[in-house]
């Protein structure tokens, strides 16, 4: 038998060309992309940002750990750096705060470590007057710390007080209990017959009394009532009469005009009773300066003395017409049985 033929042999690639230079450079291809990337984290972990360091003594840092971040109004802007033991026992938190940031901070500015009873510790910072000079490089400020759960216990123990003195006040025999009595009575008698007054003295008797007083003081009151429109009708009365004694004394028939008119004919009968005496004056002067006639001088004396009694006469009626007349004359007239 004849011997097969032998097998073709494969094709194999041909060599690359400068292989070992590729090699190289993808190599520091992948160096230089692992170094960027580390160098970007760094910058985006501020590795390479300007920042001053803030120091923050608390008693304990339990909770703060390394990276946490400080807030100001709920914004980070600053990022715990280490954690130190100070000579004293106290806990050094030192937070590098980006200079960009910086301002917020001021010399009077509160810091604060919050452990809720929910969630992780928080520090903040608080600033109220933004005028005052910013807080410098390196600054030491003691941190508040504000623990919830270190307040439970007190909460606990002021609870367990506060169930105590309700008990205590809502017993069988606290005042709160016999208070609530007395006022129960009191409503009682308040919604019985005798209302507050019962409340208020609580004694029948005085009640009684009580009573009776306010009864005689109504009746007084009536009484008191009458009088007043007794006085009333009697000063209606009294209105009356002064109107009548005006009308009588002061008004057109009057005793007043009556009075004026009697007084102005007195006037005429003393001017008339005047020229009288003026005529005896005369006589009597032509009686000396005529001695011889003397019966004739006393003829007319005689008939000049009638003259003047029949004047005086009438003056006194006249003068009696006015005492008749006028209302507040007084007879002094004594009259015999």
């Amino acid at each position: 038998m004849a011997a097969p033929p032998p097998s073709p042999a494969p094709d194999t690639p041909p060599p690359v060309a400068h292989l070992e230079t590729k090699a190289r450079l993808l190599l520091a291809l992948m160096v230089l992309l692992v170094a960027a990337a580390v160098a970007y984290l760094l910058y985006a972990r501020g590795a390479f940002e300007r920042t001053q360091q803030l120091v923050l003594i608390a008693d304990d840092s339990e909770g703060i750990v390394v990276g946490m971040d400080m807030t100001f109004s709920g914004f980070p802007i600053g990022r715990v750096g280490r954690i130190e033991l100070s000579p004293e026992g106290n806990a050094r938190i030192i937070v590098d705060i980006p200079r960009r940031d910086a301002h917020w901070l001021r010399a009077s500015s509160v810091f604060t470590m919050e452990n809720g009873l929910v969630g992780s510790t928080r520090i903040r910072a608080f600033s109220g007057v933004m005028t005052d000079p910013p807080l410098p490089d390196g600054a030491e400020r003691r941190v508040l710390r504000g623990d919830a759960a270190a307040e439970i216990p007190r909460m606990v123990a002021s609870v367990r007080e506060l169930v105590s003195n309700l008990s205590a006040l809502t017993g069988p025999d606290a005042p709160l209990n016999a208070s609530l009595q007395s006022m129960k009575t009191a409503a009682e008698r308040l919604n019985g017959p005798r209302g507050a007054l019962g409340v208020l003295l609580g004694n029948e008797a005085d009640i009684r009394r009580i009573m009776q007083a306010v009864d005689r003081t109504n009746a007084l009151l009536a009484r008191l009532d009458g009088v007043v429109v007794k006085a009333d009708s009697i000063a209606a009365r009294t209105d009356g009469l002064v109107a009548n004694a005006d009308a009588q004394v002061f008004g057109a028939n009057g005793v007043v005009p009556e009075t004026r008119a009697t007084v102005v004919q007195l006037n005429g009968l003393l001017a008339d009773a005047r020229n009288s005496l003026k005529k005896v004056d005369a006589v009597l002067v032509e009686a000396q300066a005529i001695g011889a006639n003397t019966r004739e001088a006393t003829t007319d004396l005689g008939a000049l003395r009638a003259e003047v009694d029949a004047s005086l006469r009438k003056v006194e009626q006249l003068v009696n017409e006015i005492n008749r007349k006028w209302p507040f004359r007084r007879d002094a007239e004594i009259r015999l049985p």
